[in-house]
């Protein structure tokens, strides 16, 4: 399992940002502003991969962030030429936990790199 830099300011070609949004695509803050700003997030586009981005609702509740976790997890599956770089998404203004949110994320590929908050509740 390799660790999601704690800081992402720029990416490689076959890198994506992978960062928590809104349904709405309101990139104003946190990780999202940044995936907007210097990655290629669409403003108004709040799920799925853009530029060198993948969105991710986390602001609609734990349900649709399970499914949209699960969305991105297969979509990474079928992109093993991509390194998906994976943020603490629904840790920051979502305002969950690692121990809610991470166990979201197990099962995911090889190609996605994990933040060293959700080690700790992923298993081995």
């Amino acid at each position: 399992m390799e660790i999601t830099p704690r800081r992402i300011t720029e990416l490689e070609p076959d890198e994506v940002f992978v960062f928590g949004s809104n349904a709405e695509g309101a990139h104003g803050d946190g990780a999202a502003l940044i995936a907007y700003e210097r990655f290629g997030a669409v403003w108004g586009e709040g799920h799925g991969h853009q530029g060198q981005t993948y969105a991710i609702d986390t602001m609609s509740g734990l349900d649709e962030l399970a499914a949209e976790a699960q969305a991105f997890i297969d979509y990474a599956a079928q992109h093993a030429e991509l390194r998906f770089l994976l943020t603490p998404v629904g840790c920051g203004i979502a305002r969950y936990t690692p121990a809610q949110v991470a166990p979201m994320f197990r099962g995911a590929s090889e190609n996605v790199t994990i933040p060293e908050s959700f080690v700790p509740y992923l298993g081995s």
